[in-house]
């Protein structure tokens, strides 16, 4: 199956779609990976959806990319008395580790490691935002905190920190656990929840060793004071609005969004629009106008893929969801303004040959009208730098390897093909022209721009570019 749009589509499965004949119908609606969340899998049901997508690839015939999305840190107040505390404005309550459930005037917070970085004039935000207090005095194991919202403070509410940068690594022990079981299934990519610093991408990284890759989640403002060394670690990052926009001024969450899509694609990796594109549709068969304008601006902005949670997980509706959001995407590609947006938004390549190879393929591409860019690859890299150029054709990804072809399943405008390797260079070239007209994108006797990023046994042919002619013999 072709799809005719360069936006890609994450769904998150869940117990409204995780059955197989749900996610052959969600995949037939424009999805091109499916999200496992860990906070709602235990392994065994992990295993289950895992060969649930497998099985749905094999008959489609098409890549299909697996992300497992970690937990991270859950920070939790303890238990709370009775119907739970009311706060208004000007209320004080202490925090403090003790474990007897809190009442009056005192909440238990089981996390000697927040009260080792709270100080004074931090604020604490509690049950996703809802609940605003302001630390006024900060001491050994407790904190006095001024409400400045105020509402019911109930047992086990989270709480979020945005001014304290907190000594808690992104992974927990059982994020470790799912990370393993993650890998040892073969899973395509790896979502970090929770980090702070570049750091905790390494961590990640070394556990990985390859066997994954790794996609930054930034929802907290310490990520953004960290945001050039983690997309350089990082193999993607996502736009995580949900706890970003709790963390910080909602108002705020909107620059942000474009910020970060821009530094991804500055740096040539690929990035995820995540949270509420399509809310309304968990209990509703069509959008908000304001939701479709939202999924709308993350395509003109070119990010790489644009994400459903709870629409495709938990809804009601799952699949009309998937299919709405191809919808939406086709719509703006086909918009007469879109061309203009996206070139507009081009970087200049990176002084690497393979960028250089990338910058050339799209202009030879532009003068001579291709039918399209077709590279071959083993670890993905002429992919991404590929559609690092955004150009406005068909890009044909041909690779040995079917985890590189599911990796880039995330990525912009890649339409991937699993093939035998290249022999040489004509075969590199005349492989390349049948398979662009079995898929699909050229016609005999239309030209394609080959470019190759492996050595293939022949001299010079790493980087290399050719253009080459669809055989009108070979159209089979």
């Amino acid at each position: 199956m072709i799809r005719r749009r360069n936006v890609k589509i994450i769904a998150t499965l869940g117990p409204a779609s995780d059955k197989p004949e749900t996610i052959r119908a969600l995949f037939d609606a424009g999805a091109d990976v499916f999200r496992l969340n860990m906070s709602h899998l235990d392994h065994e049901n992990l295993r289950r959806v895992h060969a649930a997508v497998r099985t749905v690839e094999a008959e489609v015939g098409r890549p299909i990319g697996i992300l497992v999305d970690l937990q991270g840190p859950k920070l939790r107040v303890g238990e709370i008395s009775g119907g739970g505390i009311a706060l208004k404005p000007g209320d004080r309550l202490r925090f403090d580790l003790d474990t007897a459930p809190g009442g009056d005037g005192r909440a238990p917070l089981p996390h000697p490691e927040i009260f080792a970085a709270l100080a004074d004039g931090h604020m604490l935000l509690l049950d996703d935002g809802r609940i605003r207090l302001r630390v006024v005095k900060a001491g050994d194991g407790f904190a006095d905190a001024e409400t400045t919202v105020g509402g019911t403070l109930t047992s086990r509410k989270g709480i979020s920190l945005p001014d304290t940068d907190l000594p808690v690594k992104a992974m927990t022990d059982k994020d470790r656990r799912d990370f393993d079981a993650a890998l040892d299934l073969g899973v395509d990519w790896v979502a970090l929840s929770f980090i702070q610093r570049a750091d905790d991408v390494a961590e990640a990284r070394k556990i990985a060793r390859g066997r994954a890759a790794i996609l930054a989640k930034i929802e907290k403002p310490q990520a953004l004071a960290h945001l050039g060394e983690i997309v350089d670690i990082a193999d993607a990052i996502m736009v995580a609005r949900g706890d970003l926009g709790v963390e910080l001024p909602l108002e705020h969450v909107p620059g942000w969004q474009k910020r970060l899509i821009r530094a991804a694609r500055r740096a040539g990796k690929p990035v995820v629009v995540a949270t509420q594109m399509l809310e309304s549709m968990i209990a509703s068969p069509m959008p908000t106008r304001a939701e479709v304008s939202d999924v709308a601006t993350a395509v003109f902005e070119g990010a790489d893929a644009v994400m459903l949670s709870a629409e495709s997980a938990a809804g009601a509706y799952p699949v009309e969801a998937v299919r709405m959001m191809n919808s939406v995407a086709q719509s703006v590609e086909a918009d007469p303004t879109y061309p203009g947006i996206i070139y507009a938004q081009r970087n200049e390549p990176e002084a690497t040959g393979a960028d250089a190879i990338s910058a050339a393929a799209h202009s030879v591409a532009d003068t001579l009208k291709a039918a399209a860019i077709v590279c071959w690859t083993n670890s993905g890299s002429t992919g991404l730098r590929a559609a690092r150029e955004r150009p406005l054709l068909p890009i044909v990804v041909l690779t040995p390897i079917e985890a590189t072809a599911r990796r880039l399943a995330l990525v912009w405008g890649l339409h991937c093909v699993v093939t035998e390797d290249a022999r040489d260079l004509d075969d590199l070239s005349d492989r390349a022209g049948r398979i662009a007209f079995r898929e699909g994108f050229a016609q005999p006797g239309q030209r394609i721009v080959v470019t190759a990023g492996v050595p293939l046994g022949t001299p010079g042919a790493t980087n290399m570019l050719r253009v080459a002619y669809v055989g009108r013999q070979r159209g089979d």
